[in-house]
């Protein structure tokens, strides 16, 4: 028995041997970034046992994978490194390695992340010989002053000029200017900061922040009724990684050289965090230990470990004056309390539906038709297959076509546009389209005249479950038997199958704020959505038809709620709310006079852009198939989502 027992050990012991050599990768337990180990030092350590090929760190963890030219390296590397012990650099503190052989090893190839949008990094904006002055210029050793309002928190030294910042309110107290203003050395630095285009106005405030390793910022957003748009931060000392958080959870970590100037202006200002984790060591790229400005990558291939020093902030603003009439209502202090009684509540009954939707759907295209125009260019590639796939010679009818960017996709058909807006009518024909004014639930076109209908970003922007219903109707009575029809609505899921829409994917990099977003290539669904338009009527949201009970038929609205406002290019919250759009420069169409009722915050000054908010409701999941199947005289032929909306194709029965 025990001759066979001693030949089964053998026989697993060789199998195991036969495993082990036919792996060439490693998890190292213990010799991670989560730890305290550097890229460099446990380089360091593996490349003594062979030719290492990849060494991957994940970021926060305390475990590395390493992976070798043969299996006899990895073998070699295993009996040598498998409990051993090792001291830590930098953290004088000792750890025992434990390593295991892993078959596969998968990774992804990190894509590059975009700045938040209005996010500038200037690296050497001053000299070494600069840099030491204005360090040398702050005494820290003084106590507490009112002159400069120095303040020791918990988590950092604090010193303001000009202003001191509240920080148990927040805000500024504009009234009670610091003696002395601002510190003369800072006079030329900012003098080239408006030189060169990086400030319009000329900072009155100035906090200094002093960091020792280990201290940082909680996640905030400078008060905006306190400080003008821009901000600018100026990192002397030492370099660090800020981190910027989206409100939908995405952030980015950017890397601030040391004599670097962060410029925060727009987006990035208004509507994105931005703070410093308290740690000792930053995670950063090892190809760029020059200090490289830019984002972080979670490149596992090429992450590290870099001691921070101590870090001297200079954050210059401009204090505010006036209440602030950002883009940005939920996050907006000056806002929130004028919304209350600005903002309109639900409808209750056919006037008040027909009274919302003039305001805050027919009124604001009217005003922006030129702007939203400009930004309405590229056609969406699963409506051209549509109006490409009908027969030659067919009737098409664009219900709520806008700018008529449909109406000359397929010169074989016979198509003619309507939107309730003149001015969006009036580009149509300079363009040669064939359009009219009309309300989309009443066309003047025959009953039965049509081979095809096309309502594209249009239905979302009726208030009531049963004004939506009619504009379906009205569709449908458009068409002759057989005939069919494409409409496309806003989704209230943004992120569909584990993906983001568009929409949410361009805030991040598209230079088109809002909606504004800029689309070119033709194959790249544009989410007007966010705005489209839309012509006709209108929308808000009383109630989901009484009969549909697929899922994502959305709730009643309670008795007397106000609308709320979006975060432009952030997941929807609500079914029924105003979307902004930002008048670029400020520009109406001619002559035209802005109705108070449906700008935010009109009571700001004239060199500010006003900002329109139109109607909106976004259909759940199921929502829009049901209204069409509640219609007699239609079937759904198709019903698909595209890049966030829920789009059906009907046939007239």
């Amino acid at each position: 028995m025990e001759t066979g027992k001693n030949t089964e050990d053998h026989l697993k012991a060789h199998k195991m041997k036969k495993k082990i050599l036919r792996k060439q990768s490693l998890v190292i337990a213990n010799a991670g970034l989560g730890n305290g180990m550097s890229r460099h030092q446990l380089h360091r350590i593996v490349d003594n046992y062979g030719v290492v090929e990849t060494l991957l760190m994940p970021p926060n963890k305390p475990y590395s994978f390493v992976q070798y030219e043969s299996t006899e390296e990895a073998k070699k590397a295993f009996d040598a490194l498998n409990g051993k012990e090792v001291t830590l650099e930098d953290f004088d503190q000792n750890i025992v390695l434990y390593c295991n052989f892993v078959g596969k090893v998968f990774w992804k190839n990190s894509v590059p992340t975009s700045l938040p949008p209005d996010l500038k990094v200037i690296e050497d904006i001053i000299s070494p010989e600069e840099e030491r002055k204005m360090l040398e210029s702050i005494d820290w050793r003084g106590d507490e002053n009112t002159q400069t309002a120095q303040k020791t928190l918990k988590h950092r030294r604090v010193k303001h000029f000009g202003y001191e910042f509240r920080y148990d309110n927040n805000d500024v107290d504009k009234d009670n200017p610091l003696p002395g203003g601002l510190p003369e050395i800072c006079i030329p630095f900012l003098e080239k900061c408006l030189k060169q285009g990086y400030i319009k106005h000329k900072p009155d405030q100035l906090t200094v922040n002093q960091y020792e390793p280990g201290q940082g910022i909680p996640p905030h957003i400078d008060t905006h009724s306190a400080f003008e748009d821009e901000i600018i931060s100026l990192s002397l000392g030492s370099e660090i990684v800020m981190d910027f958080k989206h409100p939908d959870g995405h952030t980015v970590a950017v890397m601030l050289p040391r004599r670097s100037l962060l410029v925060m202006t727009g987006e990035s200002r208004y509507l994105w965090t931005h703070g410093i984790t308290p740690r000792k060591y930053d995670v950063i790229q090892a190809s760029e230990l020059g200090q490289k400005v830019g984002t972080i990558t979670a490149d596992v291939r090429d992450l590290t470990l870099k001691r921070r020093e101590t870090r001297t902030s200079f954050t210059f603003r401009k204090v505010r004056r006036s209440s602030c009439n950002c883009i940005y209502p939920s996050v907006c202090d000056s806002q929130k309390g004028q919304q209350r009684q600005a903002e309109p509540s639900f409808p209750h009954n056919e006037m008040e539906a027909s009274e919302l939707e003039q305001q805050y759907v027919h009124k604001v295209y009217e005003e922006i038709a030129t702007h939203f125009s400009s930004t309405r260019h590229s056609p969406w590639p699963r409506v051209v297959e549509f109006l490409r796939s009908l027969p030659e010679g067919s009737i098409v009818a664009d219900v709520g076509c806008g700018n008529g960017k449909y109406l000359g996709i397929n010169r074989d058909l016979y198509m003619v546009g309507c939107d309730r807006s003149k001015n969006l009518v009036d580009i149509c024909g300079e363009k040669d389209c064939q359009a009219f004014v009309c309300d989309a639930l009443s066309v003047p076109i025959r009953s039965g005249s049509c081979d095809a209908c096309i309502s594209i970003a249009v239905i979302h922007h009726f208030s009531t479950a049963e004004r939506r219903l009619a504009a379906i109707r009205e569709l449908a009575r458009l068409l002759k038997p057989g005939g069919t029809a494409l409409i496309y609505v806003w989704a209230m899921e943004q992120e569909y199958k584990n993906q983001k829409s568009k929409y949410l994917k361009e805030k991040h990099g598209s230079k088109d704020k809002e909606e504004e977003s800029s689309t070119g290539t033709s194959q790249r669904l544009l989410d007007d959505q966010k705005h489209d338009r839309s012509s006709q009527g209108s929308a808000c949201s009383d109630r989901l038809l009484d009969d549909s009970e697929d899922k994502g038929c959305a709730a009643k609205p309670v008795a007397d709620s106000r609308l709320p406002v979006h975060t432009n290019r952030t997941s929807f919250h609500s079914q029924d709310m105003l979307v902004p759009w930002h008048l670029k420069g400020g520009i109406k169409k001619k002559g035209a006079v802005v109705d108070e009722a449906s700008l935010a915050g009109c009571k700001e000054s004239q060199e500010l852009s006003p900002v329109f908010h139109r109607y909106y409701h976004v259909f759940r999941e199921g929502e829009l198939e049901a209204a069409c199947r509640s219609l007699d005289c239609v079937r759904i032929l198709k019903n698909y989502y595209d890049q966030g909306n829920w789009c059906v194709v009907l046939e007239k029965l």
